[in-house]
This record gives C-alpha cells, sequence and structure tokens, in this order.
C-alpha cells in the first residue's frame, strides 16, 4: 500500500511540475525560483515530519505550531540578552536552548497523553493555549528581532549554492526515516497505531514508546523554530501558524491514515514537496490565495480518492484469488 500511495503522489508530483513549468513559460524552472523554493520547503518540511510521527500514533499534535514559536521566541531572547565575546558560544548555547524546550514540551505532552490518559486532542490544544499564553506574554505581542548576523546562515546560508536549511531538512528526513523504516523502535510504534492493544500484550511498552513519539515531534519542531526566526530574523507568537493544518494535510496527502498504523516518510516528502511546487507555482502566476487553498483541499481529496478506491480494488483481488 506504502508503495502504491508513493507512486500516485510520485506521478502527481511529475505532472504538477512539468503543467507548471510550461505555463509559467519556464519561470518556474530558473534557477532562482527552485532555490527560493527550497529555502521554503524546510520549515513546512519539519513541522509535517513531527505531525507525521504522531498521527502514526492515531494522535495528533495541535501545539506543534506553538511549540515552534514559544522556541523561537525563547531562542530570540536568549540571543539578544545574553552578552558574550564568543558568537560561536552564543550560538552553540541558542541551539541548545531551543532544543531543550522542544523536548521539554514533548516530555509535557507525552506524558499527560501516555500516563496520564488524557485524549491526544485535548492534551495539545490545551498545550498551545499555553504556549500561545507564554509566547504573548514575553514578546508583549510584538516580535523580537536583531540576532548576531552569523545566526542567519541556518535560514539564509548556502554550501555549494544549497541551502543550508534544505540540508537541515534533509539531515532530519533521512534520520526520520532510519528510526521508522529501519529499526525495532519504529516497527513498535507502527505496531502501536494499528492496534495499541495488541502491541501491550506483545510485549511492547506503549506509554513509554508514545511518550518518545511526543517528545521526537516536539523536536523537529524546535529545529524548525531555529530556522524561521533566523530566515525571518524575528520571533513572535504567531510564527509559523498557518502550517498547523498544512501539516495535517500533508502528512495525511502522503499517505499516513489519521487512524493511525500506517504510512510512509518518502511520502509525506512528495506530499510536501506537491503542496511547495503548488504554492510557489500559483504565486508566480498571480493566483490568489484562497484560489489555492481551495485547490490544495480538492488536491487532497482527489489523492485520498485515489487511494481509497485502489486499495478497494486490491481487497476484492485478493477475495476473488482466495476464492478461486
Amino acid at each position: 500500500m506504502k508503495t502504491k500511495s508513493e507512486i500516485v503522489l510520485l506521478i502527481l508530483f511529475i505532472s504538477i511540475f512539468m503543467i507548471l513549468s510550461v505555463v509559467s513559460q519556464g519561470r518556474f524552472l530558473s534557477f532562482d525560483n527552485l532555490q527560493i523554493m527550497a529555502f521554503q520547503l524546510p520549515e513546512l518540511g519539519m513541522i509535517t515530519l513531527g505531525m507525521m510521527v504522531v498521527i502514526l500514533l492515531a494522535g495528533i499534535n495541535l501545539s506543534i505550531t506553538a511549540t515552534s514559536a514559544l522556541s523561537g521566541v525563547i531562542t530570540a531572547l536568549f540571543l539578544t540578552n545574553i552578552e558574550t565575546g564568543n558568537i560561536c558560544l552564543l550560538i552553540c548555547g541558542a541551539i541548545a536552548v531551543a532544543t531543550m524546550f522542544g523536548l521539554l514540551s514533548g516530555l509535557l505532552n507525552g506524558y499527560i497523553i501516555a500516563y496520564i490518559g488524557v485524549t491526544p486532542i485535548l492534551a495539545t490544544l490545551g498545550a498551545k493555549i499555553l504556549f500561545e499564553g507564554i509566547s504573548l506574554y514575553l514578546t508583549k505581542g510584538g516580535s523580537i528581532s536583531g540576532y548576531p548576523k552569523q545566526f542567519f546562515i541556518f535560514g539564509n546560508g548556502t554550501i555549494f549554492q544549497i541551502p543550508i536549511p534544505l540540508i537541515i531538512f534533509i539531515v532530519f528526513f533521512v534520520i526520520t526515516y532510519f528510526l521508522l523504516d529501519r529499526t525495532p523502535w519504529g516497527a513498535k510504534v507502527y505496531s502501536i497505531g494499528s492496534n495499541p492493544i495488541a502491541a501491550k500484550f506483545s510485549g511492547i511498552h506503549v506509554k513509554r514508546i508514545s511518550l518518545q513519539v511526543y517528545i521526537y515531534s516536539s523536536l523537529l519542531a524546535s529545529i524548525a523554530s531555529i530556522i524561521m526566526i533566523s530566515r525571518y530574523n524575528s520571533a513572535k507568537a504567531a510564527l509559523g501558524q498557518s502550517y498547523l493544518l498544512e501539516s495535517i494535510a500533508a502528512a495525511v496527502l502522503g499517505g499516513t491514515k489519521i487512524t493511525g498504523g500506517e504510512g510512509s516518510v518518502l511520502g509525506t516528502l512528495l506530499a510536501i514537496s506537491i503542496i511547495q511546487i503548488i504554492s510557489s507555482g500559483f504565486n508566480m502566476l498571480n493566483v490568489n490565495r484562497f484560489i489555492t487553498n481551495a485547490i490544495m483541499g480538492l488536491l487532497l481529496i482527489f489523492v485520498l480518492s485515489v487511494d481509497y478506491l485502489w486499495g478497494m480494488y486490491g481487497q476484492r483481488s485478493s477475495i476473488k484469488a482466495t476464492n478461486y
């Protein structure tokens, strides 16, 4: 099923890419436009990977963008208030602060969900409101800027013309793929998502794995915050807020079942790429943003329908083969 879903997404990606290339009369394929997309994709990409791993558990993380925003605000405060003659030490400290908050917020969500038993949607909604309130208090409703210029490399730097944010995203994409598809830990995550009761009786420590998944999800959100505040030279309570629903849509579009137990990291990457090229291409063609959102919704419905019908066809074929 994973492979079929990925094939549909790959065909869709190639088709949309070719159409936009022709319609834009080559502007879409320009080096500058491709590089701009490469700078933009990692933000949604990191948030979506974080959302995908919790959906695999049949969970949700509604606080993921609020975690990213507050992590960015705390990092920005660190960068603008701590005085040190060593810029390298200051930046390393800021990254440590961001990741530490990500780990703590994931620990909070994971503990409430796994050990106290609060449903994921309510626990993470509460955390979202909490983090947004703290962010607003710290920023007074404004934004924080004025970081050392060396910090901008994480959001605006390049290595051999390849954006550093894209490199960071690729690193965490590979890590996520390896964890979920090549380790016993990943197999346990899929097992819990499919049937938590059966997983528990098979010897899997369901609560501990669930806690670890939410910690990893928030860690990815904190890494996204480093990229965003570096790229925009600004941290505020609304940072990355629009990515909440987009990340859920991208994860589901990529083949991750909202009921848990099934999903593909590669499919998620393809879905993120499709959303990015549509957004960039339509922006280049001056298509109204509301129309773009509507087309995104139609695309999601189309892919899910095709995937569902393909799955039904496969089941019927299997039943016929069994009968014969």
